[in-house]
């Protein structure tokens, strides 16, 4: 191993006390992530500004396009690193937060991933962030165990019945302003992925696995290619094989879509896959295009599923580009909960759930994604249908797709339009969860689906884009515009809803004033932020 970096990342003052914190910040660790911060912080800030000046684009020309001066690459006959055996199927993955109880029910849940997430499911407190790693050491050293209140306790199968950990940092845009370089605040995909890395790498190669990970929000290959070079050094400053690392790439921006080869290429000795997302992809979507006109705008997000015609061009190009590359295609969330009160909601969730991971399967997808144990069995049965004993179906190269430009963001073929009560869902659930991320909690249950962050973004960029674009909704027969004064009068309407079912106590003991604020200045502000969690982080307790 190297020697300690001149300048280790420091631990803020305002960082509070986390139980057993030394496991995860000792100086070694520190020490490295210092060096990442040292050698990519740089290119990363300069990445941030590359996304500026491609928005900037966008909104003068209202069109996206494959890149011209990649086509080489699209062209070329290259492939990916093999995958390694404990990434060869994934034909269910399940995703959820790094607490206890999770991190145990997750790697018991009989799915063959579990994507431990320290992003979009989880809200970065300082306790989150570091408990996260804690749990992860202990889970890898089978020393975690976790009693609920009741007295339910909760720990490991056998390893052979454990799912393969693929873990997924923050991403580029957010900071972890607990940890700092020379004054300067590191990147938080830079301090999940050192601490964990550093403490897990080694430990996962001697169990017969690896460093595995989920890439969030990549807008272009050049973002892949700072976290190929992140990798590579990586694995030299600890000793470890070159290749060990493996990345999956969630395509789940806009621009990323038009550049999925090239993603995979440059990580093509590190990559696994691609991911297909949905609300993240919708929200990018509005992002970029949030000032392009009428035929930019989204309809309620429960109205753009995945078979939406541009969202089918998005998908099938996915995996018709994985499969020519030799990587693995994973499909889509499938969030619902099930009730234990409401036996016809459990059956009629089921059956949309079964019916999209068939289209899943049926399309040539290796796997999916599902956000409850309980969900495992109807996933793995559809995958189970189609690949039989195979670990994959890479051997359907999906020939037959052929995607344009134009079609990847043809909104305009939707039929359905912006309603009144999908203004008020945006409300009820934008609400709901960012209360609920203000206090800690990342992955929230609303109204029989798990939530993450990507449901605020969704939620507060649609109202945002359907004020800016004039759009009008059919209220009683009567033609209602959406305005500041209209999502003022739901939003009041709501908040006051949600004080009255849950009673004042608790309300008052919320975070609801504070998320009733920002829903509403992130939803209604002039200027648009990119990212609802970078005001939120500001409001964050620790």
């Amino acid at each position: 191993m190297s020697a300690s970096a001149p300048s280790p990342a420091v631990v803020s003052e305002a960082a509070g006390p986390v139980p057993r914190e030394e496991v995860v910040l000792t100086p070694e660790a520190l020490a490295f992530v210092g060096e990442l911060h040292r050698r990519f912080a740089p290119r990363r800030a300069e990445l941030l500004a590359r996304r500026r000046a491609r928005r900037a684009e966008i909104a003068r020309t209202a069109s996206l396009d494959f890149l011209p001066e990649t086509a080489h690459i699209r062209d070329g006959d290259w492939r990916v690193a093999a995958a390694p055996p404990a990434l060869e199927d994934r034909r269910v993955e399940i995703t959820g937060p790094t607490d206890r109880k999770m991190a145990i029910n997750a790697l018991n849940s009989g799915a063959r991933i579990w994507l431990a997430d320290f992003e979009d499911a989880s809200a970065p407190t300082w306790e989150n962030v570091i408990g996260g790693q804690i749990n992860m050491i202990d889970a890898y050293r089978r020393r975690i165990d976790f009693t609920s209140r009741e007295g339910k306790t909760y720990a490991l199968k056998d390893a052979a019945e454990l799912a393969t950990v693929v873990m997924r940092p923050r991403g580029w845009h957010l900071d972890e302003r607990h940890l700092t370089v020379d004054g300067e605040p590191v990147p938080g995909g830079l301090a999940d992925f050192g601490l964990y890395f550093f403490h897990n790498a080694q430990r996962l190669i001697d169990l017969g696995k690896g460093p595995y990970f989920y890439l969030p929000k990549t807008e272009s290959h050049l973002e892949a290619r700072l976290w190929n070079d992140v990798f590579v050094f990586a694995q030299d400053y600890v000793g470890i094989p070159q290749g060990s690392v493996r990345a999956t790439v969630l395509i789940e921006t806009i621009t990323a879509a038009y550049e999925m080869d090239e993603i995979l290429y440059e990580l093509r000795d590190h990559a696994s896959g691609l991911n297909a997302g949905r609300w993240d992809y919708l929200f990018s979507i509005v992002k970029n295009f949030r000032d392009s006109g009428e035929r930019f705008v989204l309809p309620d997000r429960n109205a753009v599923t995945m078979t939406a015609p541009f969202m089918r061009a998005y998908t099938e190009l996915l995996v018709r580009t994985c499969h020519k590359r030799g990587a693995h295609a994973i499909g889509g969330m499938a969030a619902f909960i099930p009730s234990r009160r409401d036996a016809e909601v459990n059956k009629v969730a089921f059956e949309k759930v079964k019916a999209d991971k068939d289209r899943e399967a049926a399309d040539g997808f290796d796997g999916s994604w599902v956000a409850h144990p309980d969900l495992v069995p109807i996933a793995r049965a559809s995958f189970d249908a189609v690949l039989g004993d195979r670990p994959h179906q890479k051997d359907r190269l999906r020939e037959d797709v052929h995607v344009t430009a134009p079609e990847l963001i043809d909104i305009a073929s939707l039929d359905a339009k912006p309603t009144y009560e999908g203004l008020r869902n945006a409300v009820q659930v934008g609400t709901r969860y960012i209360e609920a991320w203000l206090r800690g909690l990342g992955a929230v249950a609303i109204f029989n689906l798990m939530e993450d962050a990507a449901t605020a973004e969704i939620s507060r960029s649609q109202i945002w884009q359907w004020i800016n674009a004039g759009v009008e909704f059919e209220v009683d027969g009567h033609p209602v515009k959406a305005t500041h004064d209209v999502v003022l009068r739901v939003a009041d309407a709501e908040l006051a809803a949600i004080r009255e079912e849950i009673g004042e106590d608790a309300f008052a003991a919320g975070k609801w004033a504070e998320a009733h604020e920002l829903l509403l200045r992130t939803a209604l502000d002039t200027e648009y932020v990119d990212f609802l969690t970078l005001p939120a982080y500001e409001q964050l307790a620790d």
